[in-house]
Parts: C-alpha cells; sequence; structure tokens
C-alpha cells in the first residue's frame, strides 16, 4: 500500500524535506513495529525540525512508557501529563550514561570519559531514599544502579549514576537549595535537558548513605540536580573484596 505524503515541514525554510511528511500515524506504527527503538528514534530526530517535533511529542513518550512503565506511572500519578524536562530528555536519562569532559563537570577527573549507550539499567525508588537527607526522604527519587568503568588508571574504578525525581518543582530538596542561597554552576549544563546544574556537593546534601548504597568511598562521591530534576553523578568505587553485597532492592529495570 502507498501512503501519501500529507505533512510539510513549516519549522525550517532550510528543511531538505520539500515535499512533506508522512502521517503522523503511519510513522507510529512503524516505530511500534520496531519496538520504539531509542537509537532509531534519535536518528529520526536530526532528519529535520519537524521530525524532532514529533519524535519529542509522542516516539520517545510511547518509548519510556514501553521500556519503564511502572516508573513512569509514578511519575505521572500526580497528573502532569509531561515529565520534567521534555519525554526526549528522559529517554536519553533512561538509556544514556554521560561520561564525562577532562576539566568538566567533575573536576576531580583528569581523564575523558565518554558517554555511551546503556542496554540495560536499573531505576529504584528505594535506592533514591539513600541519597536523599532524612528531612527530604518523603520526595521521591529514581536511581539507577552505577554505570562502572574500570581501571581508570590514577581514577581507580568509577562509577556513574543518573536518576530523576518525581515532582521536583514541589520537592523539599528543591525549597532547601532555594533556602541555602546554592548557586548554579556557571558553564555546566545538564546533558539530558541543557538546563542549569546545583551541586549536592556545595549544597552539603550527600548524605553518608549514598556511598554506602553504591559501594563507594564516603569521600568520593558527587552528584548534581538540574532545574527540571534529573541527577547526575559519579563515584570512586571500592574494590569488590571490600564493598559488602547491596540486598534486593525494588527497581525498574529498563532494558
Amino acid at each position: 500500500m502507498i501512503i501519501t505524503k500529507q505533512y510539510r515541514c513549516i519549522h525550517s525554510a532550510s528543511c531538505q524535506c520539500s515535499k512533506g511528511h508522512l502521517s503522523e500515524d503511519a510513522i507510529f506504527l512503524v516505530f511500534h513495529n520496531l519496538k520504539w527503538n531509542p537509537k532509531l528514534i534519535a536518528t529520526l530526530s536530526c532528519v529535520c525540525k519537524w521530525f524532532d517535533d514529533l519524535a519529542k511529542r509522542v516516539l520517545w513518550k510511547e518509548f519510556c512508557g514501553t521500556r519503564a512503565p511502572k516508573m513512569l506511572c509514578d511519575l505521572q500519578s500526580t497528573g502532569s501529563h509531561v515529565v520534567d524536562g521534555n519525554w526526549r530528555a528522559l529517554g536519553k536519562l533512561l538509556t544514556y550514561c554521560s561520561g564525562c569532559t577532562k576539566g568538566g563537570l567533575f573536576k576531580t577527573i583528569q581523564n575523558q570519559i565518554p558517554g555511551h549507550f546503556v542496554y540495560q539499567t536499573r531505576f529504584s525508588r528505594t535506592s533514591g531514599k539513600s541519597f536523599l537527607l532524612p528531612q527530604c526522604r518523603t520526595d521521591v527519587l529514581y536511581v539507577s544502579d552505577p554505570c562502572e568503568h574500570l581501571d581508570q588508571g590514577e581514577e581507580e574504578d568509577l562509577g556513574f549514576f543518573r536518576g530523576v525525581f518525581k515532582s521536583f518543582a514541589t520537592s523539599k530538596v528543591r525549597k532547601m537549595l532555594i533556602s541555602k542561597g546554592v548557586k548554579l554552576h556557571q558553564t555546566e549544563v545538564c546533558p539530558y535537558c541543557k538546563a542549569k546544574l546545583w551541586s549536592m556537593q556545595q549544597a552539603k546534601m550527600i548524605p553518608q548513605s549514598a556511598s554506602c548504597r553504591l559501594g563507594s568511598y564516603e569521600d568520593g562521591i558527587e552528584y548534581y540536580v538540574c532545574l527540571n530534576g534529573h541527577m547526575i553523578g559519579i563515584c570512586t568505587l571500592l574494590p569488590l573484596s571490600d564493598s559488602e553485597e547491596a540486598p534486593e532492592l525494588d527497581g525498574v529495570t529498563v532494558q
């Protein structure tokens, strides 16, 4: 069956898609059969602004709902139809370890560690409690298991982790950051939504329980939270023989 192109790209005069696009319904069916492949969604977004807009509104939302349905249902349980920072940002957070650049957000890291796609990640709401001060533990935070980057020379074994708050705009963490007068990072932004970042280390809001949960050195953990409630962090992992095996937690595995 030949599907007639129905939509023209109205977002950019320089767009190469001058002959119009397939209907949104047709593209939806194609990606449904592709099981909402995140790499293909990202590739489609680069074609033109029309496809990018469609991916932001529809495709990334379907991807998130398919990959982490319980987590997404919880994040939206307050009635919000759009997760803080938009669907593309959440989709990227679910599947991408941001790594770090030399002299970038994490100043203690001397070598560049490139970001990469993660095929399977486990996010836990229970684990997220360990990253919150006692007075903030009514907040809901989902945190991933650390993505291990081993044998980094002088950097030892590193773990990168990421997370997302539910309803961050009304969270106690945000209120405390503002009341403390913590300044936003002057140059670096969130790798997932490009929003400004608060340093939880600068705010002195990293509890000891965070390093215990990650299996890292107490003074080897640092993380940031952006204005949209995305969290990115790094830790220096303890040698396997020195760290205790973590108990089973209720979590969401993203494959």
